[in-house]
């Protein structure tokens, strides 16, 4: 069966800061390309909407997936699911994907036809029993697949993450991938889901808080077939299990492979596995994001991060000690007031780390979208990517983005701008020498992309398509919240296994 997977375009974020691979995409493409189906893959974060027709038309797919692993996209990808239906109408179009696993029923509705069908859980196991189900008829059998007749088994959970490898070979622009002054950047995967409980997350709940590894030897094997200088390890939580990452080290050192590494953790993590990170910088660990959330106590209470502020300072020290450079994230409560942005614009100045800035928002998936007793003032599906208030703020609107912009200013000062440059004029010099230009337009299109009333702006666009209200579950039941389960797994496959692994489309 000739199939096209379709990535949606970049958010705002990713506008500016990083601009990373379809990881998930390229693994379910080969998923599908193992079982012997005719792929191709186009990725509008680095093509345009006229590769997307011109490769319709040309390859005529008689099966399209979008991958929507962010809610802001679902509106670009239902008006474009509708216009493939249009050109060929008897082409099956279905999404996947982390997001809108949560809001798949609510999704097909608002497609009026556009959509055959949702996937829900890890693409990987679920797409070559869809697209057979596709080629026979009665795709309301298929595993994790939900249909305007309803939904179907549960899905399944993938045995290993070890294959199939991602198939990097589809994405034709991969110079355009990038995260700070890595650039260009692959990505890989060395565990799957986190076993901790963030109220603000949905990484938990989409896959039962299990937890997966990749064996030592599969990762380090495909880390050496990267042609990219710089990988971003994608873990919601690097190196949760120190013996996991000394083994792939221990195999990345007997291969000889040479990167430079940027990955995500927690302050705990990094405190208890010191050890861990500092042979990988040995190894090029360069940079590392660390989810601190908040600066206090109470803070990090409302979000259950689970750490104290003092495990945060103590883990920036740290990183700093082993020459790992931080960018620290912090949530911004929309029901701050002035004071609280000036005390952030404080603490992100007295510190040398970069500090990147996003808003509280209730994502379905997540407990807050479910407990948060506060009205949300909008349900337009592209407000929701964690730059736009859609909660009621204690602010006016447009004096909060003010503030929000100006907190965020100052930081872009402190770190981006010409004096940066100057500073990295070796980075950009060797970038440049390799035709790599991300990092340098980074530096300075941040007035531009952050703008106060760019973002009010966006409140008053016309909404076609809304979030649907979240449906009334017991949270105290945590299995009401989840998308996989262990009822949903393989034989042998236990989620809250650390042997096991999975992805979404």
């Amino acid at each position: 069966m000739r199939l096209l997977l379709v990535h949606p375009s970049a958010l705002m974020y990713s506008e500016i800061f990083l601009r990373l691979e379809p990881l998930g995409l390229e693994r379910v493409a080969a998923a599908a390309r193992d079982a012997g189906h005719d792929v191709r893959a186009v990725d509008l974060q680095v093509h345009d909407q006229r590769d997307l027709r011109r490769l319709v038309t040309s390859f005529e797919p008689e099966a399209v997936g979008f991958s929507l692993n962010y809610l802001a996209n679902i509106p670009e990808a239902i008006d474009l699911a509708r216009a493939i239906k249009r050109v060929n109408p008897g082409c099956f179009v279905f999404f996947g994907g982390h997001s809108v696993s949560f809001v798949a029923e609510e999704v097909l509705e608002q497609a009026e036809g556009g959509v055959d069908a949702v996937v829900r859980g890890e693409g990987e196991p679920a797409i070559v029993p869809l697209l057979e189900a596709v080629r026979h008829g009665g795709v309301d059998g298929a595993p994790g697949v939900v249909t305007p007749a309803g939904r179907g088994p549960a899905p399944s959970m993938l045995h290993s993450i070890d294959s199939p490898r991602p198939a990097r070979d589809l994405m034709r622009r991969r110079n355009r991938y990038f995260i700070g002054e890595l650039d260009p950047c692959a990505s890989i995967e060395f565990t799957r889901g986190c076993p901790w409980d963030c109220s603000f997350c949905s990484a938990w709940t989409f896959y039962g808080r299990s937890y997966r590894k990749a064996s030592p030897e599969a990762a380090a094997t495909e880390l050496a077939s990267i042609g990219e200088p710089n990988v971003f390890i994608v873990d919601d939580v690097a190196f949760i299990r120190p013996e996991h990452g000394h083994a792939i080290a221990a195999e990345v050192e007997r291969r000889r492979v040479r990167k430079r590494y940027y990955l995500e953790t927690r302050s705990d993590v990094l405190l208890r596995n010191t050890d861990v990170f500092e042979r990988w910088t040995r190894l090029g660990l360069k940079y590392m994001f660390l989810g601190m959330e908040a600066i206090d106590a109470e803070g990090l209470d409302l979000y259950r991060k689970r750490v104290s502020p003092d495990e945060n300072f103590r883990a920036l020290e740290t990183a700093r000690k082993l020459g790992i450079a931080v960018a620290i994230n912090l949530i911004v409560d929309p029901a701050w007031d002035a004071e609280q942005f000036r005390v952030v614009r404080e603490f992100a100045l007295s510190v040398p780390e970069i500090v990147h800035l996003t808003v509280m928002t209730p994502y379905p998936g997540t407990e807050i979208w479910h407990t948060e007793s506060r009205r949300l003032t909008t349900r337009d599906y592209r407000l929701f990517d964690i730059q736009h208030a859609v909660v009621p703020t204690k602010l006016p609107l447009d004096e909060f983005y003010r503030e929000l912009v100006r907190t965020q200013a100052v930081i872009n000062r402190k770190h981006l701008g010409w004096r940066t440059a100057l500073g990295a004029a070796e980075v950009l010099g060797r970038n440049l020498l390799h035709g790599q230009t991300n990092f340098a337009r980074m530096l300075w299109r941040f007035n531009r992309v952050y703008n106060p009333k760019r973002q009010l702006a966006d409140h008053r666009r016309p909404v076609r398509y809304e979030l649907p209200l979240p449906r009334r579950v017991d949270v105290g039941d945590r299995q009401q919240l989840y998308v996989h389960t262990k009822r949903a797994t393989r034989s042998g496959s236990s989620p809250g296994s650390a042997a096991d692994s999975g992805t979404d489309l």
